[in-house]
């Protein structure tokens, strides 16, 4: 998916599952951080920084989508 980056959630989303894989650490809200500093380039979290936040949370915490 890296090769091909849209300003939108569904994008994001995508990108944001793939590299949640890749990184490995116990503390949920230090490893979102961990998978921004990858996803930096991304355009949903260049320009929509807190809706990317409260998307990865709702991810992980209310769909328990990583467990």
């Amino acid at each position: 998916m890296k090769d091909k980056l849209y300003n939108n959630a569904d994008s994001f989303a995508m990108s944001f599952d793939e590299e949640w894989e890749n990184i490995n650490c116990d503390n949920l809200l230090l490893k979102i951080d961990k998978v921004f500093e990858v996803l930096s380039d991304h355009p949903f979290l260049i320009s929509n920084h807190e809706d990317a936040r409260k998307m990865a949370e709702f991810r992980i915490f209310s769909l328990k989508k990583f467990q």
